[in-house]
């Protein structure tokens, strides 16, 4: 095993590689392979040119067979009339220009000169040409078909029993043998055929799917983008909005918290052009790498909520209990952040003035819960519009879906607006 493993390699100094086949193999192979694939073409591209060559060769060598009198060689009576022979010849040769169209029809009209032919004692060996037609009805028509043009093969044969019988058996031997291997040569070649239009076809449905998956990979990157787009900008442009509004106010009255309000502008902006960066850096794929940052987490709620209290919004954070392990993911941390900035950036943009927050995580059992609420009044929905079918809350409930949680967000009885968010435990729902 050793020595034939090492004998298939062949090592140039860079590590064993397959041997390569003989050329002189190959180029034959090669060879009978292009002219079978140019012979096919043309036979694509001019069917009746071909289907008359054919036909025009074949009846070359049935002439030929009666003009030199080989047809005397086989033959049971030698003095038949020679027209009849020379009739029966073209019988057997000209019907195959029509062999592929009705093959059916060409063995019929075959049937009863192959009778003649048998019982004259002729034997004219152009009446193997039926085998062609027959050839054809096999790969191409239902095997009951085949059936029947065997028997219309060897009927007139086992009819001729009765005018030579010593010599009858001989030739429906013959008959016999040549219809068999014909049929079993179309169907070996129609399997073969229907075998390569199945992995061509199965090849295109693959192709299809594996379009359609990239289609729907991309639609669902671009949802992700969107969402990621419109919570960063969504919630700096109201922090921004804030401060701006905050400093207006101050500037007359009080210069330093207006300067403050600028700096936390500036800060808010520039995080804001960061993230922005990062996002859409994926989507460039002439840059060399997008600049990878970590996702927000649990961890940077506090530098989520004092953002907001600079903006001019109250906001109290509650925590309850302790976290476990299957809800602290990364990813599961990420879509509260982003269902906490997403409330938050709400009620700055329609909370008004006055109103304060309240942020409250409570971790249990069984999962994570998450409520941010808000005192400030909120405007009357749009005709036909439902409370909370924006944009923002959409996109919520498709973070909570993503980990099989739920979201419900809606005005309170007393005031003010409710957002929960309830994330099961990763291992509750395996």
């Amino acid at each position: 095993m050793t020595d034939r493993r090492r004998a298939d390699t062949v090592n140039d100094g860079t590590g064993p590689h397959p041997a390569q086949p003989p050329t002189g193999t190959a180029a034959p192979t090669l060879y009978l392979q292009s002219l079978m694939q140019r012979l096919r073409a043309f036979d694509r591209r001019r069917p009746m040119l071909w289907d008359i060559a054919v036909t025009g060769f074949w009846v070359t060598v049935a002439v030929l067979d009666y003009t030199t009198g080989g047809w005397r060689t086989v033959a049971r009576d030698v003095e038949a009339p020679e027209p009849l022979v020379l009739l029966m010849s073209l019988c057997f040769s000209v019907p195959l220009l029509w062999r592929r169209s009705h093959p059916v029809a060409v063995l019929l009209l075959m049937a009863p000169v192959s009778l003649v032919n048998v019982w004259t004692g002729a034997v004219v060996q152009a009446a193997f040409l039926q085998l062609i037609p027959a050839y054809t009805i096999g790969l191409r028509l239902p095997l009951k078909t085949l059936a029947g043009s065997g028997l219309l093969m060897c009927l007139p044969v086992a009819a001729g029993a009765i005018r030579i019988p010593a010599t009858a058996g001989q030739h429906l031997v013959s008959y016999l043998w040549g219809f068999a291997f014909v049929a079993l040569l179309a169907i070996a070649v129609r399997t073969r055929r229907e075998h390569t239009e199945a992995l061509v076809e199965r090849a295109h449905r693959l192709e299809r799917e594996r379009d359609q998956q990239t289609r729907l990979a991309a639609a669902a990157e671009r949802t992700r983008i969107a969402r990621e787009m419109h919570d960063i900008i969504g919630h700096n442009l109201s922090v921004i909005t804030g401060l701006a509004d905050g400093g207006a106010y101050a500037a007359a009255k009080n210069p330093e918290r207006a300067a403050q309000a600028l700096e936390a502008i500036g800060t808010t902006s520039r995080q804001a052009l960061s993230e922005l960066r990062r996002v859409l850096g994926v989507l460039n794929e002439a840059a060399p790498a997008a600049e990878l940052s970590p996702q927000p987490s649990l961890a940077d709620l506090d530098t989520l909520l004092t953002g907001v209290r600079d903006a001019g919004l109250p906001v109290h954070l509650t925590v309850r209990g302790t976290p476990s392990t299957g809800s602290a993911s990364p990813g599961r941390q990420l879509a509260v952040y982003r269902v906490v900035q997403e409330s938050l950036t709400n009620t700055l943009k329609h909370a008004g003035p006055d109103a304060t927050a309240e942020v409250a995580l409570n971790y249990t059992p069984t999962g994570l819960e998450v409520r941010t609420t808000d005192t400030g009044g909120r405007p009357a929905a749009p005709a036909g519009e439902e409370p909370g079918t924006g944009r923002g809350i959409s996109g919520m409930r498709e973070r909570a879906s993503l980990y099989n949680g739920t979201l419900e967000a809606g005005r309170l009885p007393a005031g003010g607006w409710q957002t929960r968010l309830r994330l099961p435990l990763e291992d509750a729902h395996q």
